[in-house]
């Protein structure tokens, strides 16, 4: 993603619709877990890496955009530049990795999950979350710089060959699937985050929270989520 970009997205993170309803995903999905020593890779301006912080997580971000790591420093969170091809920290040191819309950006996607699994503890997790589905794939894509968008199966065999086990994998973003379909097939070029007007802005995102309390997590979304746990026992402490 250009600098351009990642400014923007910083100073939407805050009340845009999509980055609201994502930081609530997180929030939901990591809140059952004791919290520990955590990664957010890929952090960006710092917006999950915040939840994890506010639900009492040890956390560090790795952010390779210097730009996005200035941002997120500047919010008072601890952020190490680097490559997450190549993660700046030992191995079996984490009880949690994160990364959100952070893997299709990386043309080399199975280092990065290599090197997940090497940070994990035995039992550590991770959370894992990517734009799915090459049919929605458009100008919006590109303008991001993203390589890929991912299918299921992709995503479930290239975790399973670095040696992690999946939990659950998930849609999300299911409902608006159909307005963003149809809004791609004409986009050529540009990313679609931009500042929504506040009612409809509050209208998209009562519509992605109506999903937690829907059985859709299995239909085709914008997104998917997985969760995967590295084989072996968390030791204490």
């Amino acid at each position: 993603m250009n600098e351009d970009e990642i400014r923007k997205s910083a100073a939407l993170e805050q009340r845009h619709w999509w980055y609201a309803e994502r930081r609530a995903l997180v929030r939901r999905l990591v809140s059952p877990l004791t919290p520990g020593r955590a990664l957010d890779v890929g952090c960006g301006g710092g917006g999950n890496t915040g939840v994890l912080r506010d639900l009492g997580w040890q956390v560090s971000g790795l952010e390779y955009s210097p730009a996005a790591a200035g941002l997120a420093t500047s919010r008072g969170l601890d952020v190490v530049r680097g490559d997450a091809r190549l993660l700046p920290f030992p191995d079996a040191s984490m009880d949690l990795v994160m990364s959100t819309d952070m893997w299709e950006h990386i043309e080399d996607d199975e280092a990065v999950a290599r090197e997940t699994f090497r940070v994990l503890k035995p039992g550590g997790r991770l959370l894992v979350a990517v734009p799915c589905s090459m049919s929605l794939w458009s100008g919006h894509d590109v303008a991001l710089g993203h390589v890929r968008r991912y299918e299921k199966p992709e995503l479930i065999g290239l975790m399973e060959r670095v040696g992690l086990e999946v939990i659950d994998v998930r849609s999300w973003n299911v409902l608006l699937r159909p307005v963003v379909r149809a809004r791609r097939r004409s986009n050529t070029s540009e990313s679609e985050m931009e500042q929504v007007h506040p009612v409809l802005n509050a209208g998209l995102r009562a519509a992605v929270a109506t999903e937690r309390f829907l059985p859709l997590h299995h239909l085709p979304g914008v997104s998917l989520v997985v969760r995967a746990v590295k084989p072996g026992v968390l030791e204490p402490g």
